[in-house]
């Protein structure tokens, strides 16, 4: 395969038709290299616009969905970011390139050590990789920019909370087949602004909050 021509492609033929503009993030696809992030057994999938399962029921995004997240959360270099769910370390990668401090929390702690060797090989030492169980917050802070790399049928209101004025979390909400990226703005102490990005299916964080449910 000659890598250079797939990594041009994919940003060519799926990540600029899917409104992708933002140029760092365009020029970031191409220095941070997905090829090293999937696993050995799926090395031929990097560029394509395909889920790579990591195992433990964990996938990496299609390369659309993840540079849209990104562009989405307009991270700034004095940004400090919340990922929950660590997954290959990718996403947490470029999130890093563009902000000044990454924690990232993985339910899983091979996928926890995975990404680790992954961040160490791109010499990416921004990032604080922490083991546990976020799905309903993680911790007292507050951040910039908060990415949820798991669907959430309901988004738990600490997430909310979590942010600062002004800062953004990235969460895909609902059930399949019925699922919607959304950006969330902490607009002041007790407001938020949300705005519908797009439709999508993604698998659920791990013990994610569920709505209560009718049953007959």
């Amino acid at each position: 395969m000659n890598l250079e021509q797939a990594r041009f492609n994919m940003i060519e033929q799926q990540i600029r038709p899917w409104d992708v503009l933002d140029p760092r993030v365009l020029e970031l696809l191409k220095v941070v290299r997905r090829e090293q992030f999937v696993p050995a057994d799926s090395k031929g999938l990097a560029f394509a616009d395909t889920e790579i399962a990591l195992g433990h029921g964990a996938s990496m995004w299609q390369p659309k969905i993840e540079a849209r997240a990104v562009q989405a959360l307009a991270l700034r270099p004095t940004d400090n970011v919340l990922e929950i769910g660590t997954g290959s370390g990718h996403l947490t990668a470029l999130l890093a390139r563009l902000s000044a401090q990454v924690t990232s929390v993985e339910i899983e702690p091979e996928l926890s050590a995975a990404a680790a060797r992954n961040l160490a090989t791109h010499n990416i030492d921004n990032v604080t990789l922490q083991v546990g169980d976020a799905a309903q917050g993680w911790g007292e802070a507050e951040y910039d920019a908060i990415m949820l790399t798991g669907s959430v049928p309901v988004l738990p209101e600490a997430y909310k909370q979590q942010l600062k004025v002004g800062g953004r979390l990235f969460a895909i909400v609902g059930d399949a087949p019925a699922m919607r990226a959304q950006l969330i703005t902490r607009t002041g102490a007790d407001s938020f602004e949300t705005k519908q990005l797009f439709e999508t299916v993604v698998a659920p964080l791990r013990n994610a909050t569920q709505p209560q449910r009718f049953v007959f």
